[in-house]
């Protein structure tokens, strides 16, 4: 049997801080969701569910349009994205290699600054979901094109396609009917990427919302800035139990994706 040496408990015992400092602040926040009252004391009034009944009294509607945008851009993401890879993947001139560049550039940009430049140049969209929509598509599209430009690249589906050529196939078929099979399991991850960060995404949405199309975010936000802390952990606790299935779902894609490629 392996014995532990200085260096193992060494790494266990920093591995074991950080996941308490990561963790223990939500432990205590789903914690103080069921008490009366935030405080030292906050199980002397009970437990209680009152404060998620107040979330999904005042703040059901968020999850409904969360999921709508989440799932429109996701949806626009696979259309152009999955095109737009394919295409990059096809060049190495400079271009191509500038191009793949400047379309990762809004991952850099404050969505802050991305949703100021939205409201100067399609002003007219303001107030509709749609209007959040293409600030999404935008900040989430970097994510799309690399998992699926990587898989591109790395598939050696060149062979296939000059066979599918062969055969008559033009480049739409081949790319419905040759590349997509090849790079599903890239698809699906950069899709749920795109899904978790779309429900997330705060900054950018922040200024693009109406009380009408507010987010799952923007309503933690508003929870919190009720100065009602047991509201905003129960807030915070139902964002956890909707986010953290889709985190646990993009691993497990990953370390199949690794398992299935013999690493």
């Amino acid at each position: 049997m392996r014995r532990w040496g200085p260096g193992r408990f060494l790494v266990l015992f920093v591995v074991v801080l950080v996941s308490a400092f990561l963790i223990v602040p939500v432990f205590i926040s789903i914690i103080g969701s069921f008490s009366g009252y935030w405080g030292l004391t906050m199980f002397e009034k009970g437990l209680t569910l009152r404060w998620y009944a107040y979330v999904w009294e005042n703040y059901s509607h968020t999850i409904k349009f969360s999921v709508i945008i989440a799932a429109a851009t996701v949806m626009i993401d696979i259309l152009l994205g999955v095109p737009a890879a394919y295409a990059l993947s096809k060049g190495h001139s400079r271009w191509s290699t500038g191009l793949e560049e400047l379309l990762s550039v809004p991952v850099a940009i404050p969505g802050i600054a991305i949703a100021l430049a939205l409201i100067q140049t399609h002003n007219y969209l303001s107030g509709s979901w749609l209007f959040i929509v293409v600030g999404h598509v935008i900040f989430t599209m970097p994510l799309m094109l690399r998992a699926v430009t990587a898989a591109l690249r790395t598939a050696k589906l060149a062979a296939m396609e000059e066979a599918a050529a062969s055969l008559g196939a033009g480049r739409c078929t081949r790319l419905i009917r040759v590349v997509v099979p090849n790079v599903r399991d890239a698809i699906i991850a950069g899709s749920l990427m795109v899904l978790t960060m779309s429900l997330g995404e705060f900054n950018l949405t922040f200024f693009l919302y109406t009380p009408l199309t507010m987010t799952m975010p923007v309503g933690l936000y508003e929870s919190y800035a009720s100065l009602r802390l047991e509201i905003g952990s129960a807030y915070t606790t139902l964002f956890l139990l909707f986010t953290l299935p889709l985190m646990a779902l993009i691993q497990y894609l990953g370390s199949e994706k690794v398992e299935g490629r013999g690493f």
